[in-house]
């Protein structure tokens, strides 16, 4: 019997918000809409940089796999999260943060020395977000950090796009799979971010080899795996891959393909200022809805609303209570 809902695994990062510049971006060199890995003497560079053009915006735990999985423990849904994190301040925040949403994790038992890492989100006026990321410790996610009776006990298994840049992380997933596959748990990827279907590709085939049940991607990553411009073909290519596919497509909505039927999930009209965590909360959201019995239509109407939501303020997160209205906006309870 499955006791854990989705299991999620993933990097553990402390997101960092501050509003940019389109100029800021080009005096820096920094590719725009894209995730990068830089050294932590970088990214301090960078925060001072930052400092001078005012206050932090945010700062809150991150990673896209644990933003998905914030969001569906807020609706409801019994998460687990694998992770890494250094026995440091941020570290603390980090486990504190996700137990205050009632996300299990392996945290407990870890002790490690080092340096927890950290996300810097620049922001841009049309909500652009551009971000630069020390992995810290969370680079050397092992299967040493696998719950392996929590993948065997769980319906999903999340699978975090952003961890293929490192080796050690992509044996991690490949244990994680065989335990999954083995004990009739359902495999779920997201793409995470262009850059990573862009520069690692190999990385995103690993996860995707033999097949997953579920894959979320947005418009330009669908692009870049297939080569197709158009996101009805490309999803259909991409049904070659995965059982289902679920591609967003920002103030469009949405478009979620299996193999009996196609979706197409309404844009919701907002005012968008920070797009960062949109696929995330996309991701949690559906999932929650999916776990709850619903339709792939109602799950996506969901998940477009809940994203919508989203990026009308600055973070990854929406409040709770914001999320519990959504639902009895939605459907009436």
């Amino acid at each position: 019997m499955k006791t854990i809902d989705v299991i999620g695994i993933g990097n553990a990062l402390v997101d960092q918000e501050f509003e940019v510049s389109d100029e800021f971006l080009q005096q820096h060199q920094l590719e725009k809409g894209m995730m990068a890995l830089i050294e932590e003497q970088d990214q301090n560079r960078l925060i001072a940089e930052l400092s001078k053009l005012g206050d932090l915006k945010k700062q809150c735990g991150g990673g896209s796999a644990a933003n998905s999985l914030v969001a569906f423990a807020q609706f409801g849904g019994n998460a687990f999260y694998c992770c890494k994190v250094a026995d440091d301040e941020a570290g603390q925040f980090y486990r504190q943060d996700l137990e205050q949403v009632g996300i299990r994790t392996n945290l407990e038992q870890q002790q490690h020395p080092g340096t927890t890492g950290r996300c810097l989100v620049m922001v841009t006026p049309d909500a652009e977000r551009t971000m630069r990321t020390h992995l810290g410790i969370t680079a050397d996610l092992s299967t040493a950090e696998l719950d392996r009776d929590a993948i065997a006990a769980a319906e999903y298994l999340y699978i975090e796009g952003y961890l293929i840049t490192s080796e050690i992380a992509r044996g991690a997933i490949a244990e994680a799979k065989r335990v999954a596959r083995e004990n009739n748990t359902k495999l779920v990827m997201t793409c995470s971010d262009p850059a990573m279907v862009k520069y690692f590709r190999d990385g995103i085939d690993q996860i995707l080899d033999g097949g997953v049940d579920l894959m979320f991607c947005n418009r330009e990553e669908a692009e870049l795996l297939t080569g197709e411009a158009d996101p009805e073909t490309a999803a259909k290519a991409l049904l070659k891959l995965a059982n289902t596919v679920a591609i967003t497509l920002g103030k469009d909505g949405a478009l979620i393909v299996d193999n009996e039927r196609q979706v197409h999930i309404p844009g919701v009209k907002v005012k968008a200022v920070d797009t960062n965590g949109a696929g995330d909360m996309f991701a949690g959201a559906m999932l929650y809805g999916l776990t709850q019995g619903m339709s792939l239509a109602d799950a996506g109407h969901l998940a477009s609303h809940a994203a919508a939501e989203l990026v009308t303020e600055f973070g990854a997160r929406l409040d709770k209570e914001r999320q519990q209205q959504l639902i009895k906006r939605l459907f009436n309870h």
